[in-house]
C-alpha cells in the first residue's frame, strides 16, 4: 500500500490545484467581463440559440487582449476584448465570430472542461509513477523524461478535444443556416495572425494544425453529403 501512496497523492494534490483553478478562474472572469450586447453579434447568437432549441446564448466579453474564445469550467462562454476589437475592425466578421461562440458551445456540451479535471488529475498520477520508475533506470533524468511524456500526453488529449469541438461547431452552424464556411476562413484567419503553428511537429502542439482542422471538417461535409444521396 505505501508503494501507491505517492501517486494517490498526485492525484489528490492535482484535484486540489484543479478545483483552485476553477475558483481563481470564476474570479478573474466575473471581475473582468460583461455580457456582450453587440447588435450584430446577437444576431448571429440568436440563429445559433434558434438552432439549439435554446431561448438564447449569452456570450461574455472578457477584458483581455490576446486574441481568443474561451469555454469557462462553469459552462459560460467568453470572447475576449483583443477578438471583438478585431471584428469591430473589420478583420473578423459576425459569422466567424459565430463559429469561435458555436466552439466553445462544443467544449461545454461534450463535458471537456469535467473531462480534463479528471485528465489533470490522471496525468499528475502518470508523472509522478513514471518519474519513480524512470529515475531509478536513469537517474537525473528520468523525472525530466516522465514530465515530457506527460506533457506529449496532454497535448494529444487537448487535440482529440479540440478536433471533437470543431466537429459540433460544423453541426451547430449547419444546421443555423450560417454554414462552415465562416469556421474554415477564420482558421486560415489566426494562422496568419498567429504566425501559422510554427515549425513545431503536430504531436507537440495542443491545437491541431490549420489545414488539418479545415481537412477534418471537409470530411465531415463529404459524409452529410453522401447520407443525404443515399
Amino acid at each position: 500500500m505505501l508503494r501507491f501512496t505517492p501517486i494517490l497523492l498526485a492525484i489528490l494534490y492535482g484535484l486540489v490545484v484543479y478545483r483552485f483553478s476553477v475558483w481563481r478562474t470564476k474570479k478573474e472572469l466575473d471581475a473582468r467581463s460583461s455580457e456582450l450586447a453587440d447588435p450584430q453579434l446577437l444576431a448571429v447568437t440568436r440563429k445559433l440559440a434558434q438552432a439549439l432549441d435554446l431561448p438564447r446564448i449569452r456570450v461574455h466579453l472578457y477584458e483581455i487582449d490576446p486574441v481568443n474564445g474561451l469555454a469557462a469550467p462553469d459552462g459560460r462562454i467568453f470572447l475576449t476584448r483583443g477578438f471583438y476589437n478585431k471584428f469591430r475592425a473589420g478583420e473578423v466578421s459576425a459569422e466567424e465570430m459565430a463559429s469561435v461562440i458555436a466552439h466553445e458551445l462544443g467544449h461545454v456540451a461534450l463535458g471537456h472542461a469535467r473531462r480534463r479535471m479528471i485528465d489533470f488529475s490522471g496525468q499528475n498520477a502518470l508523472r509522478t509513477a513514471l518519474g519513480l520508475i524512470l529515475s531509478r533506470i536513469i537517474p537525473g533524468i528520468g523525472i525530466w523524461i516522465a514530465g515530457m511524456l506527460t506533457s506529449l500526453l496532454a497535448a494529444r488529449l487537448s487535440r482529440s478535444d479540440e478536433y471533437e469541438a470543431d466537429a459540433y461547431a460544423a453541426a451547430l452552424l449547419t444546421k443555423a443556416g450560417i454554414g462552415t464556411a465562416p469556421q474554415k476562413s477564420l482558421f486560415r484567419k489566426l494562422a496568419a495572425l498567429t504566425g501559422g503553428s510554427g515549425t513545431a511537429p503536430a504531436w507537440l502542439m495542443s491545437h491541431p494544425k490549420t489545414e488539418e482542422r479545415i481537412a477534418a471538417i471537409d470530411k465531415l461535409e463529404a459524409g452529410w453529403n453522401a447520407k443525404r444521396l443515399t
